[in-house]
């Protein structure tokens, strides 16, 4: 039995990396190792008896580390003084350059974790990107041994949809012919401002009572604060729904409630909200940037632009031709399944291993 600790600045059940860091918690318990998340900010008492503060941790026995990368911090500083093994689990970093404009507090974080990724090079024994795309980074900052693994991510979306959101959707859904979707931060590399455009467009030359929603919470707040004026400044405020972070049930009743999932996101290192589309067999139409095509493959219609007449254009076959919705559909559920978690599960283990057989 080794000891296999995760180390990150915070944790929240609320986002992806979050999600996956508990789920490889439990798989590395349930393979009989003592695991804990060694949080350098931890979070409330309804995870106590899976984090540990990091400033209490002190080592018992031959541990690997284990570090959930996505932005800059004192952790990464930390993990470069430790002797122990070293594995960084890559989720990407975004280019500081979508965030200096808007909210420039925030750029210097992420251009600190890009060069703390590249320091991290020299130390790391292994390398896990969750996607080929964060592969190549890593291999471009001088990581040798590099495997991919998807993020563990529970699917099952729950099985309810909030009933109060599915009876307003509804309603809402028969004065409109075709409804859009996006989940995702509303944030500067999220692009939802070319959504908007898009969905303008749409009205303009195909469907007048066309309508969007826009679920997540704000990653910068003056981006979002644009977003909304942009919207009232087109006329838009009763077709655009900035539906904010919403419960998973709400969530659910939102997949469920739309005809099409837009992504006109600019830079993904993996993007869940995808597969959740996939999950509840909501066609997606998406812009080829950063690791989408390679999450996607053939279950998307994918769009070389994220240009309004491009994408308008797309999302307008996706709504009016039922046999392309179809073969969406059934390609989403066949693509869907290469990231269930029995599956998602014997990877990240197959890739973890030797690193765990040195250690012990």
């Amino acid at each position: 039995m080794t000891t296999v600790h995760q180390v990150l600045p915070t944790l929240s059940t609320r986002d992806a990396i979050g999600a996956h860091a508990l789920q490889v918690q439990q798989l590395l318990r349930d393979e009989g190792h003592r695991s804990e998340l060694l949080v350098e900010h931890p979070p409330g008492a309804e995870l106590r008896d899976r984090v540990q503060a990091l400033a209490s941790w002190e080592p018992d026995g031959p541990t690997v580390l284990v570090y959930q990368a996505s932005v800059g911090s004192n952790v990464a500083s930390w993990l470069e003084a430790r002797p122990e093994p070293l594995v960084v689990n890559h989720h990407n970093v975004t280019p500081p350059g979508f965030y200096e404009r808007w909210e420039p507090a925030v750029a210097p974080g992420l251009r600190t974790g890009r060069y703390q990724l590249a320091d991290l090079a020299a130390r790391c024994d292994l390398a896990i990107p969750v996607s080929d795309f964060n592969a190549r980074e890593l291999r471009a900052l001088g990581y040798e041994r590099v495997e991919t693994a998807p993020l563990l991510i529970d699917l099952r979306l729950a099985g309810s949809p909030h009933a109060a959101t599915e009876a307003r959707l509804a309603r809402a859904a028969k004065s409109a012919s075709s409804h859009w979707l996006f989940v995702g931060r509303v944030a500067p590399n999220k692009a939802q401002h070319d959504l908007v455009k898009a969905l303008a467009l749409y009205r303009r030359v195909y469907d007048p009572d066309a309508t969007l929603a826009l679920v997540g919470g704000s990653a910068a707040d003056r981006y979002h604060r644009a977003l909304r004026d942009y919207i009232h400044e087109l006329g838009l405020d009763d077709a655009v729904e900035l539906a904010g972070s919403v419960s998973n049930d709400a969530l659910v009743a939102h997949y469920r409630a739309a005809d099409v999932f837009v992504c006109v996101s600019r830079h993904e290192g993996f993007c869940v909200p995808l597969l959740e589309a996939m999950a509840t067999d909501t066609p997606i139409v998406a812009f080829a940037a950063g690791a989408v095509p390679e999450t996607v493959a053939d279950a998307a219609v994918l769009v070389g632009t994220s240009a309004p007449a491009v994408v308008a254009a797309a999302v307008h076959r996706v709504v009016t031709d039922a046999q392309l919705r179809d073969q969406l559909v059934v390609r989403g559920r066949r693509r869907g399944a290469r990231f269930e978690l029995p599956r998602t599960r014997a990877r990240f283990l197959e890739v973890l291993e030797p690193v765990l057989e040195r250690a012990g």
